[in-house]
């Protein structure tokens, strides 16, 4: 790499090859390394620069976890911005807000098996000391239910994965009718790709505060857990086998987090882009890990379920209590009394 992107100071830096290095490039910096020399930890920011001269060696150091693939969309800090890596999936905690800013994951057959749900939900003991620890009754009467983030269905290989799923930090208030209908169909959809020879990464995460739930709307429940007012979802689906490009599919959607916007409404009527979600919700960066060119295509493509070229048949939304599902060309269809497909326009299937 080399170049001087914000047109800085360039200066020079020899990288002695202790197991202590970190050397960290900051914005609008260009550094010059000096051959010969080795740099275990080296991290480049956006807007930074690195010129190699003759022979020099940086340890690729491995990621933090699978489960972040797509990198983190946050700066972790100490209040409201707490990294918590778990085996099964990585968040960022919000201490202020008691609840995670998003939860990012792998989602993969290898993730799959016939574990049962656990529901157990528990408070976090990993939090830090002295944090308020939401405990599962703090959502009684509250009329907002417990959504997850990082699905049960997504952990089933094991009974201790399935378990994670359950504890209070991968937990947010949903408005009833989000949590069971659309929120689930794109969950369900996720799944029903990945066993059709796919891997996802997929980050959920929330902002804002008010919903509106079985009782009405809330900015807190019981004065201790804000509730957001949308809640999103980004999907990155690549083959099983391969790595993330250019052709990769991706989902993002965005909801509004009430019972009155979501009833019989497909997830697909909220399908939006990566960057209009970045334009909405203060402070994040995604797909942070992936070279800038790929970021640019990625976050820039709208999902089209007609043209996705997934092999797939999913649930959508509910109409007249009848499931909708949509095929993998986009077709809009019901399940008569006769156990065949009644086909309806595209737009009841919000596409």
């Amino acid at each position: 790499m080399s170049g001087n992107w914000d047109a800085a100071s360039t200066w020079s830096c020899n990288c002695v090859p202790t197991k202590n290095d970190n050397v960290i490039i900051k914005t609008g910096h260009t550094v010059k390394t000096a051959n010969g020399y080795l740099c275990r930890n080296l991290e480049v920011e956006r807007g930074a620069s690195i010129e190699i001269l003759g022979t020099f060696l940086a340890e690729a150091s491995a990621p933090i976890s699978p489960n972040l693939y797509l990198g983190q969309p946050t700066k972790p800090n100490d209040t409201t911005d707490l990294l918590m890596v778990k085996p099964q999936f990585v968040l960022s905690y919000n201490n202020t807000k008691r609840h995670a800013n998003w939860v990012s994951w792998e989602l993969s057959t290898s993730w799959l098996g016939t574990s049962d749900r656990q529901n157990d939900f528990r408070p976090d003991s990993t939090l830090k000391q002295g944090w308020y620890r939401v405990v599962t009754s703090d959502y009684t009467n509250s009329g907002f239910d417990r959504g997850h983030l990082c699905p049960s269905a997504d952990r089933t290989k094991s009974e201790e994965d399935n378990s994670a799923t359950f504890l209070m930090t991968n937990i947010a208030p949903q408005a009833p009718v989000l949590n069971r209908e659309p929120w689930a169909y794109l969950e369900e959809y996720c799944r029903n790709v990945v066993k059709t020879g796919y891997k996802a990464v997929i980050i959920a995460g929330m902002d804002g505060s008010g919903g509106a739930g079985t009782n009405g709307s809330m900015q807190r429940i019981n004065g201790k857990i804000n509730v957001p007012s949308k809640l999103y979802k980004i999907v990155v689906f690549y083959p099983e086998q391969g790595s993330i490009t250019t052709n990769s599919t991706v989902i993002a959607a965005n909801f509004p987090n009430t019972n009155e916007a979501n009833q019989d409404v497909s997830w697909l009527k909220y399908v939006t882009t990566i960057k209009d979600i970045e334009s909405s919700v203060a402070g994040v960066d995604f797909l942070s890990s992936l070279p800038m060119p790929l970021q640019t295509v990625l976050k820039n493509k709208k999902f089209d379920v007609a043209n996705a070229g997934f092999d797939v048949e999913a649930t959508v939304r509910t109409y007249n209590g009848r499931p909708l599902l949509v095929g993998p060309r986009g077709g809009c269809y019901y399940i008569n009394s006769n156990g065949n497909k009644t086909y309806v326009d595209r737009s009841f299937c919000g596409n």
